[in-house]
């Protein structure tokens, strides 16, 4: 899958995010713990770890009990449980090394990934908390089609300064235009949200360009859904700022 093709898949998924919102918590909810799961499964081959299952298992276990943490929780702030799950699944990144029986080659490199792999899979919960707090479903909204914009526009063909020149914009215009059209949100706020989101999928979209691991089917497919994971978060904290 080349970075055309990702980056209108991601632009595709950040849609399905924004169509989420609109339906309700509960879509919302499945959909984040749905691509918690596939990132999961995706970013050990992305990462080239080098114990594939029980890595994706780690991973999947620290996004879904981040997200179920942010959707059981009563009152802000809806982020305070979330530092106790990741911290429970860092502790099985370690359960995960000492059940190896390969010689645990390559053990540094295997532990950073997958730590690495559970921060940005709880970063999906982002998106749930975001949905809940002030704003709610127009914040997602503006997030969600900033995101679909910028990442559209990083399909063309514009190499370079120029193209993340243009990802940030059409990500700062999308989300000022949709910031004026939802309650709550307005052009400022919008085009603010819109910016963080621009400057954070031009880069990771250039980040993981040329990393050769991406032939592969699942880890193509992870390089997809991780610009919307990381998100989750960002939109959540500029929301939180922006709108108190």
């Amino acid at each position: 899958m080349d970075i055309t093709s990702r980056a209108v898949a991601t632009a595709a998924v950040a849609a399905l995010v924004a169509v989420a919102a609109f339906l309700g918590e509960v879509p919302l909810i499945a959909l984040a713990g749905i691509l918690s799961l596939t990132f999961a499964v995706g970013w050990p081959p992305l990462a080239d770890l080098p114990q594939r299952v029980g890595a994706s298992i780690v991973i999947g276990l620290g996004g879904i009990g981040a997200v179920l943490t942010i959707a059981l929780t009563t009152g802000e702030p809806f982020l305070r449980g979330v530092p106790l799950a990741i911290a429970l699944a860092i502790v099985a990144a370690f359960v995960n090394e000492l059940l190896r029986r390969d010689g645990r080659e390559r053990l540094v490199e295997s532990v950073s990934g997958v730590v690495a792999g559970v921060l940005v899979a709880a970063s999906v919960a982002g998106w749930v908390a975001a949905g809940r707090t002030t704003g709610g479903a127009s914040l997602v909204v503006t997030g969600a089609v900033a995101l679909a914009a910028g990442a559209t526009l990083s399909a063309l063909p514009v190499a370079g300064w120029g193209g993340a020149l243009l990802t940030i914009g059409a990500a700062v215009g999308a989300g000022a235009g949709i910031g004026q059209l939802v309650p709550d949100i307005g052009y400022l706020v919008g085009g603010l949200i819109g910016l963080s989101v621009g400057i954070l999928v031009a880069t990771l979209l250039e980040l993981f360009d040329r990393l050769p691991t991406l032939s592969g089917r699942w880890a193509a497919i992870a390089a997809v859904v991780l610009p919307v994971t990381v998100t989750g978060f960002l939109v959540y904290v500029v929301g939180r700022v922006l709108l108190g």
